[in-house]
C-alpha cells in the first residue's frame, strides 16, 4: 500500500532553512508522457536564503531569469551552467522573499548536473508548480532519516561567511 502524500504548497512556503533539510528522504516523482511515473529519494540539498545570501541568484536582484525566485514557494527554479547542465531548485518561502532549494542528489545519482541530465530536467520546467503539475511533484512517505549537514559546494566567490554556512543536507543510502 503506497501512503505517499505530495507535498503542499504549505509545505513549500516556509523558509528555505527548513524546507531544505525537509527534503532529506521526500520523493521525488516524474510522470513521463507514457503515463510511466518514476520515484527517488531525495539524498542531498542546499538553501539559498534571499538577497543578503551572496551565493544566491537572487542576492544580483531580481531578473528575468530569477522571478520565479520570488513567487510563492512551490515553484520550480531551473538554470542552466557551464553550457551543459540544468540545475533543479525548488523555490522555498512566501512571495517576494526569494528563495531556493537545490537538488544536489536523488537516489542513484550524485551530483545536480547529473541528475537533471538521468531524470530528463530541462528549462521547460521552468516556473512548473510542484504542488499542482501531472509531470513533477515531490511526495513524503514519512521516511525521515538523520541527515548531515556542511558546506555548499562551489561557491567560493559568495566569500565569507556565505561559502561556510552549513547549509547543504544529506544521507548517503
Amino acid at each position: 500500500m503506497n501512503t505517499a502524500e505530495r507535498l503542499t504548497r504549505d509545505f513549500f512556503v516556509r523558509d528555505v532553512l527548513y524546507v531544505s533539510p525537509d527534503l532529506i528522504g521526500k520523493t521525488l516523482a516524474l510522470q513521463s508522457e507514457d503515463d510511466l511515473i518514476r520515484r527517488f529519494i531525495i539524498t542531498e540539498t542546499e538553501a539559498y536564503r534571499g538577497p543578503e545570501d551572496k551565493a544566491c541568484h537572487a542576492s544580483k536582484g531580481r531578473t528575468a531569469r530569477t522571478d520565479v525566485m520570488y513567487q510563492e514557494g512551490g515553484k520550480i527554479y531551473v538554470y542552466f551552467v557551464y553550457g551543459m547542465y540544468w540545475m533543479l531548485n525548488f523555490v522555498a518561502g512566501a512571495k517576494d522573499n526569494p528563495q531556493a532549494a537545490l537538488i544536489r542528489g536523488i537516489e542513484g545519482f550524485n551530483g545536480p548536473g547529473k541528475l537533471t541530465r538521468a531524470i530528463g530536467i530541462d528549462k521547460s520546467f521552468y516556473g512548473e508548480d510542484l504542488t499542482s503539475s501531472k509531470r513533477i511533484w515531490v511526495e513524503d512517505t514519512g521516511f525521515n532519516p538523520e541527515f548531515k549537514t556542511g558546506p555548499r559546494i562551489g561557491i567560493n566567490y559568495a566569500g565569507d561567511p556565505w561559502k561556510d554556512k552549513p547549509w547543504r543536507y544529506y544521507i548517503e543510502l
